[in-house]
Parts: C-alpha cells; sequence; structure tokens
C-alpha cells in the first residue's frame, strides 16, 4: 500500500469534496434538458472510454484474464447500482432527505471497514460517525418536505449500500488490480449498462443539446466520473476506508453552498449548523487516539534501551 504524504492527502480530498461537491448544481441544471438515466449513462461511458483511449500506452496493467472480475463487481457496484438506483430514487422523493439516507456511505464503511478489513473502531469514532449524519441531516433539512414514498426510502439505502459495498470491496483487491483501469472499465461498463436500459425507459429524442447540457457532460466525464473517482480509490487504499469516507460527508455541505451562490437558492441557519457538525465529525473520525503514559513510558523506555 503507498501511503500519500500529508500535504497531498489534503490536496486530494480537497479536489474530491469540491468536485463531487459543485457537481450538484451543474447536473441539476443538465437534467433540465435530457433524461436522467442517458445522462448518468453518458457521463460514465464516455468517460470510461476517455480513460482507456488515455492511458493505452500502459495497457499491460490491464491484466485482463485475472482482472476481469474484478472490474465487472466494481461497475456493478460503483457505477449500475449507485448511479441507476440514485437517479431512479430521486423521482420518489426530495432531495433533501434523498441525501441524508445516502450519506449513511461513511457509517455504512466504517462498519464494514472494520468487520472485513480490520480497521480500528473506537467510541469516539462511531460518535463521529453519528454526528457526520446528522451534519447532513442539518444541511438537507431544508429539502425534507414533499411527498416521500417507501420505494424512495428503500432505493435510497440500497444507493448508500451498493456505494459501501463497493468502497470496502475496491479497498480490499487494491493490491490485485492498477487503479486507473478499475476506474476505466468499471465506468465504461457501468455506462454500458445504465445507457442501455436509459434507452430502452427513456427517448434519446428528448435530449436537448445546449450549453447547459454540454457544460454538465463535459464536467461529469472529465472531473466528476473520471478524476474524481481515481482520487477517491487512491485515497481509499492509501489509508483508513472510514476516515476517508468520513470526509465525503462535506459533499452535501458543499452541494448546497454552491446552489446557494450558483442557484440563487436560500441560506439557512440549518446551513451553519450543519457545517459545525460535519466539522466536529471529521475531526472525531481522525482524531489518533493519544498514548496513555505507561504506554508512552514503555515506548520510551524500548528506545533508550536500543
Amino acid at each position: 500500500m503507498n501511503e500519500l504524504s500529508r500535504s497531498k492527502t489534503i490536496s486530494l480530498i480537497a479536489f474530491l469534496v469540491l468536485v463531487w461537491g459543485i457537481s450538484w448544481p451543474i447536473y441539476k441544471l443538465a437534467l433540465e434538458y435530457t433524461p436522467p438515466l442517458l445522462f448518468a449513462g453518458l457521463r460514465t461511458l464516455v468517460g470510461g472510454l476517455l480513460l482507456i483511449i488515455v492511458f493505452w500506452s500502459k495497457r499491460k496493467e490491464i491484466h485482463w484474464k485475472t482482472s476481469w472480475p474484478i472490474y465487472l463487481i466494481s461497475s456493478l457496484f460503483n457505477v449500475a447500482l449507485f448511479y441507476g438506483l440514485q437517479t431512479v430514487g430521486m423521482m420518489y422523493m426530495p432531495s433533501g432527505l434523498f441525501s441524508v439516507i445516502v450519506y449513511l456511505q461513511p457509517v455504512l464503511v466504517g462498519i464494514m471497514a472494520w468487520l472485513w478489513l480490520g480497521e480500528s473502531m473506537t467510541g469516539i469514532k462511531i460518535a463521529g460517525l453519528i454526528i457526520g449524519v446528522l451534519g447532513v441531516a442539518a444541511v438537507s433539512a431544508g429539502g425534507l418536505s414533499g411527498h416521500i414514498a417507501v420505494l424512495g426510502i428503500v432505493l435510497a439505502l440500497f444507493t448508500s449500500l451498493s456505494w459501501a459495498i463497493g468502497t470496502i470491496y475496491v479497498k480490499k483487491v487494491s493490491l490485485r488490480v492498477d487503479s486507473v483501469w478499475l476506474v476505466a472499465f468499471q465506468c465504461t461498463f457501468g455506462g454500458i449498462a445504465l445507457t442501455s436500459v436509459g434507452s430502452v425507459t427513456e427517448k434519446w429524442s428528448n435530449i436537448v443539446w445546449n450549453e447547459h447540457l454540454v457544460i454538465g457532460l463535459v464536467f461529469g466525464i472529465v472531473l466528476g466520473i473520471s478524476a474524481s473517482w481515481i482520487v477517491y480509490f487512491k485515497l481509499v487504499n492509501s489509508g483508513d476506508a472510514s476516515r476517508v469516507a468520513s470526509y465525503t460527508f462535506l459533499v452535501p455541505l458543499i452541494s448546497v453552498v454552491s446552489g446557494v451562490l450558483f442557484l440563487k437558492e436560500s441560506f439557512s441557519i440549518y446551513l451553519l449548523a450543519g457545517l459545525i457538525l460535519i466539522g466536529i465529525s471529521i475531526y472525531l473520525v481522525n482524531r489518533k487516539p493519544k498514548r496513555s503514559r505507561l504506554s508512552q513510558s514503555l515506548a520510551d523506555g524500548l528506545v533508550n534501551a536500543n
């Protein structure tokens, strides 16, 4: 496992949450001119094909005979199910509540990483994850009104679960596959699935090609899909999966802020409360426990003895 320097980790995390955060208003504008599944399918499919073209000179790292099952499984959980369930689920409930449920993902990742990856789970980390969910709920509180269908809640839960499973799976197989090719093929295969379903259930003639749609597609292809997934997997593979996942609590916050700035959406006290809670959450999840005086004395004794 390749450890990242602190400065590089901070830079990559900042890039990731910023891109995923501002993608919401960009996609929201684009979706006014295109059916949702076709839009999701085009973003992921073209993004995957672009990576294949760009990195084709390094095709020896693909290891197709041994790695193709990994590519397929990752594409199922991280693209086809994640984007597919998310797109359909948003039709059945308010976006605020949907995001609250989807961003249970860091909590699920923390539990799964503890059970299946042997990562530590402390009371403080659990408290931090719970506070993070409360922070997301506060940020999204303005969108909790409206019709709520049971199907929407179920789809949101499965969206969160598929993302968590995909994250843990990628962490577990990280030493067996190249991360760039994993992203390239998961996007390509997942994009084919989404585009195929969209072609059956939606109409290509309903796509209105204008600057808002083109900007949404280009942003999604280059940054929102290709680059961001590479960065996310690089962070997960180089450190504690639950700690990396905790930073995704910032995404709804940035989404709301960018909505306020660019879409003239309203600002509320809930946004400030969410900012505070999310900040506390990230601190607690990433806080390194202090050594007791006895353990520190023993460690110092061993160093002096050597």
